[in-house]
């Protein structure tokens, strides 16, 4: 079989934005509502408990701090969702896969529309939800506008992280572990709800290892027109990252699906 990815790739990602079309009202409901309902409990509740303070030299909310942290998430969770747990329904359940190899498309295609698909996945909800936090002035453009591009390269990041995890478990219930041990892991302590200064030296250092560390940080700066030269090392990473896993996800994918 071919190994040589084409623009043949865009076909899978056309199918799946056919099938997301059916059911846009319902999808679009997730990234409009929950950072309604995060701001409102951060906002309202805990903000108020916790008033402004200062971060890297500035006196800013806690709802400011964490709007872009929460726009981040929303970012990993849609790619990662997507190559995860609805990959692996098109590839075990649905043989969505199946039918795509009897067309000229190779396998390496697959995998790169579906890293692509869940990349866009993260740009709409990440729009949805920059529209919704724009709204309760929470967002300086316009440097906010860059979190759109961003919302793209950590979608890639992420949505091959997810694909790479669909190449390895042997069943839909075994994403619990890595959900368990890497995601809900990143999700707390990746600078989202409290800063990273806050913790010791090691879990610092430690946390530099994470990629939604450096998305967190990289939407923090953009949101609040922040931006400055260490944010290059960021998004270093994340450029990384993704080139290494994206092609890493679809060896061992070709590994699982080819006998």
């Amino acid at each position: 079989m071919k190994r040589r990815i084409s623009r043949r790739f865009l076909r899978v990602w056309q199918r799946n934005f056919s099938v997301y079309r059916r059911t846009w009202k319902i999808s679009f409901l997730p990234p409009l509502l929950e950072p309604m309902l995060y701001l409102l409990a951060f906002g309202v509740g805990l903000s108020a408990l916790v008033g402004e303070f200062a971060w890297r030299g500035t006196e800013v909310s806690y709802v400011r701090f964490i709007a872009p942290a929460l726009l981040a998430v929303t970012i990993m969770y849609n790619a990662f969702f997507e190559t995860s747990y609805a990959s692996f329904v098109r590839m075990y359940y649905q043989k969505t896969f199946d039918a795509m190899l009897a067309t000229p498309l190779t396998l390496d295609e697959i995998i790169t529309g579906e890293i692509a698909w869940a990349a866009t996945k993260s740009v709409i909800a990440a729009a949805l939800m920059l529209l919704v936090i724009s709204l309760f002035g929470l967002v300086s453009y316009p440097a906010g506008v860059l979190i759109l591009p961003l919302a793209l390269l950590g979608g890639i990041a992420f949505g091959a992280l997810g694909m790479l995890f669909t190449s390895l478990v042997p069943n839909i219930e075994t994403f619990n572990v890595p959900i368990f041990l890497i995601i809900t892991p990143m999700f707390l302590f990746s600078g989202t709800f409290f800063p990273l200064e806050n913790l010791p030296p090691w879990a610092q250092l430690a946390a530099q290892a994470l990629p939604l560390t450096h998305l967190v940080g990289l939407a923090r700066a953009m949101t609040m027109g922040a931006l400055h030269a260490g944010l290059l090392w960021s998004l270093a990473y994340l450029v990384v990252f993704g080139a290494i896993l994206c092609p890493l996800a679809v060896l061992r994918m070709r590994r699982r699906l080819i006998k």
